[in-house]
């Protein structure tokens, strides 16, 4: 199965800061964490299991109005230096450069 969908944040909306939050506290905490990003098509959930995992819950959802679908998907991270690779992954994900790609002048891409 392939899902995508197109979600716009500010700078990320913060989704790098809750998962540095969440390996920081890799003793663990009570209940689940949240986030949304701004416009709420892209959420995640973390819950920090026994043995030293965090289950993080992602969930796309189609755009209003429509609305139509929505999907989920669940990892397990082991807390801590995981976590924390993670956190810097996302980082630079959410702060490289978008490059599109170019043309070769005098020539046609189209099949």
């Amino acid at each position: 199965m392939r899902v995508e969908t197109l979600v716009r944040t500010w700078e990320g909306d913060g989704l790098d800061a809750f998962l540095s939050a969440l390996a920081e506290d890799f003793r663990g905490w009570e209940g689940e964490r949240t986030w949304r990003s701004l416009e709420r098509d892209l959420t995640l959930s973390a819950e920090h299991r026994p043995g030293g995992y965090v289950h993080l819950t992602w969930g796309i959802r189609d755009r209003p109005p429509s609305e139509e679908w929505h999907f989920t998907t669940t990892t397990v991270h082991a807390a801590g230096e995981e976590m924390r690779h993670l956190a810097a992954e996302i980082h630079t994900f959410l702060t490289s450069e978008v490059r599109q790609p170019q043309r070769l002048p005098g020539r046609d891409t189209t099949p």
